[in-house]
């Protein structure tokens, strides 16, 4: 378990991630930051849902900033798979049989009674959202389908996100589908890290996703900088107001701290 959470119950918790696999193994001027890649990958840690929860996948990035000032970007797709290990089902409704002893067992020391007596101190309405809670925050091994998280992870010289975004979709796409895509998966991966080259300044670039074409574009040395990010989205998160706020403090040449969870 990531973290100290074991007030929480086992389907809300989070545990340690790690990385399953990548390549190419290491490029010299650019190693691999295992630990960095995996933390920013999953910054919350790995966690399990069940056929009750929402398990839509989600795009996030991130920047690595090193020493030199160089920078690195990736671009992240998670999404849920079913847990096929037997052992790690059993061990998720372990937990939960704790979880709920220990709920019970400090339930009762606080109220020091017994069963009839506490039944009987909890009103009606309490009991009715009480049950709901533990039905849809519960696991039960012969009715549940446990889901893990997991990540697919693009890692660029350049803020290509639309790029990316369609990219990895496309690639999860072909991973879930019932019917396979035209070549292997390992065709496409092979494909956008050895055969794509990095546009030219000033140029865009058309290359092949696994269903779609996927078009990128690179400015010109006397254009803006490459901005690839949807506006719509930052002013949706912070509002108009607090974005005029930041975008003053930016021309003031202010210090800026976001804070999120």
């Amino acid at each position: 378990v990531a973290g100290e959470n074991f007030d929480q119950s086992p389907l809300r918790r989070t545990f340690k991630s790690k990385v399953l696999a990548h390549y190419p193994q290491n490029i010299e001027w650019n190693p691999f930051d295992q630990d960095a890649v995996n933390m920013l990958c999953m910054p919350k840690g790995l966690s399990f849902r069940t056929q009750a929860d929402n398990r839509d996948p989600q795009l996030h990035s991130f920047i690595i900033t090193r020493e030199d000032g160089s920078r690195t970007y990736g671009f992240v797709l998670t999404f849920y798979e079913e847990v096929t290990s037997k052992q790690i089902c059993t061990a998720m409704q372990t937990l939960y049989q704790m979880h709920n002893a220990e709920q019970y067992s400090s339930v009762c020391a606080s109220s020091s009674c017994s069963m009839d007596s506490l039944a009987s101190s909890i009103d009606e309405g309490d009991a009715t959202s009480l049950a709901k809670l533990q039905r849809y925050n519960s696991y039960d091994i012969s009715r549940d389908t446990l889901y893990v998280s997991k990540c697919i992870c693009l890692i660029t010289p350049l803020p290509f996100m639309q790029a990316c975004k369609k990219f990895l979709v496309q690639l999860y796409k072909a991973v879930t589908s019932q019917q396979p895509p035209p070549l292997p998966l390992e065709s496409y991966i092979h494909n956008i890290l050895y055969e794509v080259p990095l546009p030219p300044p000033g140029r865009s670039l058309k290359f092949y996703g696994v269903y779609e074409p996927i078009v990128c574009q690179r400015p010109g040395p006397n254009e803006l900088p490459l901005s690839d990010y949807p506006l719509r989205e930052a002013f949706e998160l912070l509002g108009l107001e607090n974005l005029v706020q930041v975008f003053t403090c930016v021309l003031l040449e202010m210090q800026i701290l976001l804070y999120s969870q």
